[in-house]
């Protein structure tokens, strides 16, 4: 598998990466398609947490793993 991003999936990366922690429900719809080739490449990581102390339901977020590898 290439790690090299087409320039859309580019543009997710650092979108991501901006904002540090993103829940998937607020990215838009063109850039959720491009986060599982994100997490399978190891970019990303995906995980569930509260959102509120007294609210049991857990929310999808994702973020940034590390900076990537310079090609």
């Amino acid at each position: 598998m290439s790690n090299r991003l087409t320039d859309f999936e580019e543009e997710v990366y650092l979108f991501i990466k901006e904002r540090g922690e993103v829940l998937t429900s607020n990215l838009p719809p063109r850039m959720m398609g491009v986060v599982p080739k994100l997490k399978n490449m190891g970019l990303v990581k995906v995980y569930k947490k509260l959102t509120t102390p007294w609210a049991s339901k857990k929310r999808k977020y994702v973020r940034v793993t590390e900076d990537r590898p310079k090609e």
